[in-house]
């Protein structure tokens, strides 16, 4: 349901679309609806968004935002990480609240996936 001055969709860089893709399938179980040979939505994932084609990659190192995901078993989620091709790009490190780890997806885009179970 849309909300008034919420936020509503995000959309980000992919330098190899079919990779990301993949990538969030295998890993979140997301699915995808393609617009053309350079943009793909995914929708029911906390947030609705996309991804366009792009020589681009959204990182915390040039200022970029982070996006975060939630995890109830952070190990699983991070060995579902690197089976997938996903680099870590920050090991499990403590936080006030929990524990969390940075990792870039096959086309480079930096997330960070955080628990607070297990601390």
């Amino acid at each position: 349901m849309n909300k008034h001055e919420k936020v509503n969709y995000i959309e980000l860089p992919a330098k190899d679309l079919n990779a990301t893709k993949v990538f969030f399938t295998q890993v979140f179980g997301w699915a995808f609806q393609d617009f053309g040979p350079d943009y793909t939505a995914f929708s029911n994932q906390g947030i609705d968004g996309g991804f366009f084609q792009s020589t681009l990659s959204s990182s915390t190192n040039s200022g970029a935002a982070l996006i975060v995901f939630y995890s109830n078993d952070l190990e699983s989620t991070l060995s579902k990480v690197t089976r997938a091709n996903g680099v870590i790009v920050k090991p499990i490190f403590p936080f006030p609240g929990g524990r969390r780890f940075h990792f870039t997806e096959p086309s480079g885009n930096e997330f960070a996936v955080w628990s607070d179970s297990g601390i």
